[in-house]
Formats: C-alpha cells, sequence, structure tokens
C-alpha cells in the first residue's frame, strides 16, 4: 500500500481541483447544479483515483485506478473548454487550468509506465 500523500500527481491534481473550485465560485448562479458541479465534482474525482489506487495492494488495480483518473482528466478538459466558450472563465484562467490538468495527465502516463503490470 502507498501513501497518496507521497505522489507527486496526486499533489498536481490536488492544486488543479482547489484551483477549480476557486474559478467556479465565479461562475454563473445557475449553473451551481450544472457546469460548476460538473467541474468540481470531475476535478476531484481525479486526486480520489489516484488515492483509492494508492490503497490498492496489487499493481493492475492501481494501474486501472491510474487510468481512470487519467481519464476523468481527459473529461474536464472539455467541460473546461465548454466553461472557457459559454464565458464563464476569462482566457488566461482558462489556459492556466488547461496547463494544471496537461501536466497531471502527463504525471498520470509517467507513473502508468512505470509500473511493472
Amino acid at each position: 500500500m502507498r501513501d497518496f500523500r507521497n505522489v507527486d500527481a496526486w499533489h498536481k491534481a490536488h492544486q488543479f481541483t482547489l484551483h477549480v473550485f476557486r474559478i467556479t465560485e465565479s461562475f454563473p448562479k445557475a449553473e451551481v447544479f450544472g457546469l460548476s458541479m460538473l467541474l468540481r465534482r470531475g476535478s476531484a474525482n481525479i486526486p480520489m483515483k489516484i488515492a483509492e489506487g494508492c490503497g490498492q495492494d496489487e499493481n493492475p488495480a492501481y494501474f486501472r485506478c491510474l487510468q481512470q483518473a487519467r481519464a476523468l482528466a481527459t473529461e474536464c478538459e472539455y467541460l473546461l473548454l465548454l466553461a472557457r466558450d459559454l464565458q464563464f472563465m476569462e482566457p488566461e484562467g482558462y489556459d492556466a487550468l488547461q496547463g494544471q490538468l496537461v501536466e497531471v495527465r502527463k504525471m498520470l502516463s509517467g507513473l502508468m509506465k512505470s509500473l511493472p503490470v
């Protein structure tokens, strides 16, 4: 079993989630149960999947959780694009979040490649 707090990808995903929560505070109130909630839930699920994987005893189970986290990151990438195109966020905010998300996905891919499955 691994401690998720020692996984760099988890730290980066956690920071991304905190950034998403802060930026979605400025979304229109009509989006509280819409896009804002989807983005918040999606972003929080990325580090949660990493943490879940760290609780697995077998590398294949850990690998599957990392795959799921990477897939969730891709879903969030679309949600960010939608929020930007709906003008719920400034282009600079989108660029910052997008950059964080790309880094998280790269880190997850690297971590997956390093596992003997």
